[in-house]
């Protein structure tokens, strides 16, 4: 099967460009660095001024350009532009249309970087920790610069609903921490193993990041609130900004939640069937009560769900390894994790580039949740590790013969990720892993809420009709999603109500799942039907993988040469 497979050559142009882009970057926006394990920059923070985020606009500008006038000296260089004008430029609309500047939700903006960095850096040294307290002592201007930010994207209309501000202000003050309950910083830095003058200076930078992160949250209350819409929906016009940065091309947005719906209402027919096999005659409710009393399905405490979840991942790569895929030696090695903080969903973070640091999985649960049932992580698992995020990104990062550095540390679609570890779920079901009747109801479940999500995301900012008879409304209102979800969605409340915050406040993201996942699989449909009885699943996966990360767009058109 025809890939974009190259033999090992010199550097090319638009290979040096590429790693200078990626120096560049980690400079201007040093928490990334630390995200991508570029060293250099773990004592620093990205300036998040309107004059900050001008200048990297312009570096984006300006090496968008480059790349424009670098002759390709072959398919992988062609490869690797397509990518890289089509991401950077997906990022640079954003920044241009001010919404970079705007940036503030419940989930993924700056405000969470200021915490969630500090899960990557080493604590192990004397010297990780005065690494950690120079940045914990930068990060009170930080802030003061990423309110200004926000203050100016305000006054240009440009601001965050009034419910994504309200609750990244109680974010902000629960972090902080309050008398008689520590908040994050303070918990973190109490377990540094460090005395004397560092201690002392630890805790000062603390207490200034405490009282800095009040100071956050009053100056967004101030000073956003007045501008801000009460309207949860973003319109058409950032909503299409918004979805092409996730998903990597230009959504025909009413097709797709048209297809959404008839996608869910495949999913909860498949899981209905399921649901027959493990508590005949009960439905889904059932079901899933059946699963949940099974001692045999539950595990008890953070440490037996970290072995749990280490277990899981561990054993799915050693059957795949070989069989259905090649894994590289250092991506046979991955990390479990739990968060330290709740309310941050389950994720993944990819390695450095001398897998120092290995790629791990990360689950938050729920405030003073410390039990857990297996059958609806089990293809949580696959999703986060392998074949899913771990295998793919971990893999990009160790194949410096076909992808440059830019390809390898920094190229990142949420449709093209996304929608491949959603295919994982699919492939792992395809090919047995997931043939106890619990696990694959988990799988479906998943599957439900990633549907349900497609037509609730586009429904709610477009303000699209309901069908008849499929939500309790014929408009999407607050609660009429949070009626929707809990229909849909088999989480706790309190999660299915963080579940449509995020919806609310990161548009265009949810979707990418599921919009991504078909797209892989119309790809491999074709691919089998172009070669036949001479298709080949693996070959097909590696060649895939081999591409690096696309947007979707270009994704299905180098897949269609395979």
């Amino acid at each position: 099967m025809a890939g974009v497979t190259q033999p090992q050559r010199p550097p090319s142009d638009l290979d040096q460009l590429a790693d200078r882009f990626v120096d560049a970057y980690a400079a201007d926006q040093p928490a990334q660095a630390t995200y991508l394990g570029v060293a250099g920059h773990d004592d620093r923070w990205p300036d998040l001024t309107p004059d900050g985020r001008a200048a990297t606009a312009e570096l984006l500008r300006r090496t968008l350009a480059d790349v424009e006038r670098a002759e390709p000296v072959d398919r992988r260089d062609d490869v690797a532009r397509g990518a890289m004008v089509e991401r950077i430029g997906a990022e640079l609309a954003l920044h241009e249309a001010g919404w970079s500047l705007a940036a503030l939700n419940t989930i993924d903006s700056p405000l969470q970087d200021f915490r969630s960095t500090f899960d990557l850096m080493p604590t192990e040294t004397t010297e990780d920790w005065a690494t950690i307290t120079r940045r914990l002592t930068a990060l009170p201007d930080a802030l003061a610069g990423y309110t200004a930010g926000l203050s100016a994207a305000a006054g240009r209309g440009r601001v965050s609903a009034v419910r994504q501000v309200r609750l990244t202000a109680g974010i902000a003050r629960r972090w902080a921490g309050a008398a008689g309950q520590p908040g994050f910083f303070t918990e973190f830095a109490g377990r540094a193993p460090v005395d004397g003058a560092l201690r002392a200076d630890l805790d000062r930078a603390t207490q200034g990041v405490n009282d800095a992160l009040v100071s956050f949250a009053d100056a967004i209350e101030r000073d956003l609130l007045p501008h801000a819409p009460e309207a949860d929906a973003v319109g058409r016009e950032r909503y299409a900004l918004e979805s092409r940065l996730f998903t990597g091309m230009d959504l025909d947005l009413e097709e797709t939640y048209a297809w959404g719906w008839d996608e869910l209402a495949r999913v909860v027919a498949e899981k209905a069937a399921v649901a027959e096999l493990i508590a005949p005659g009960q439905g889904i409710p059932g079901a899933m009560a059946a699963l949940d009393a099974d001692p045999a399905r539950q595990v008890h405490g953070r440490d037996a769900l970290q072995a749990w979840l280490q277990e899981t991942a561990d054993r799915a790569i050693a059957a795949l390894d070989g069989v259905h895929f090649d894994i590289p030696d250092p991506v046979k090695r991955i990390e479990g994790r739990l968060t330290p903080t709740s309310g941050e969903g389950v994720y993944y973070t990819g390695p450095t580039e001398d897998f120092s640091r290995p790629g791990r999985m990360w689950w938050s649960l729920p405030e003073g949740v410390t039990d857990m049932t297996t059958w609806r992580e089990t293809t949580t698992v696959f999703h986060e590790g392998v074949p899913g995020h771990h295998l793919q990104i971990a893999q990009n990062v160790h194949n410096a013969a076909l992808l440059n550095r830019w390809q390898r540390l920094m190229a990142w679609c949420s449709g093209h990720g996304e929608g491949w570890a959603l295919y994982a779920e699919r492939l792992m079901g395809e090919l047995g892993f997931l043939d106890d009747p619990g696990d694959r109801l988990g799988m479906l479940d998943a599957q439900e809420l990633r549907a349900a999500r497609v037509v609730l995301d586009i429904g709610v900012h477009l303000d699209l009709p309901i069908p008849p008879g499929r939500a309790a409304g014929d408009r999407w209102t607050y609660d009429v999603a949070l009626a929707f979800l809990r229909t849909h969605v088999a989480f706790a409340d309190a999660m299915r109500i963080d579940e449509l915050h995020r919806y609310l406040g990161w548009p265009g993201q949810a979707p990418s799942y599921k919009v991504g996942e078909r797209v892989w699989l119309t790809c491999r449909e074709q691919a089998q039907a172009r070669a036949g009885a001479d298709f080949d699943l693996k070959a097909w996966h590696r060649a895939a993988l081999d591409l690096g990360p696309l947007g979707l767009g270009p994704l299905a058109a180098e897949l269609a040469r395979m």
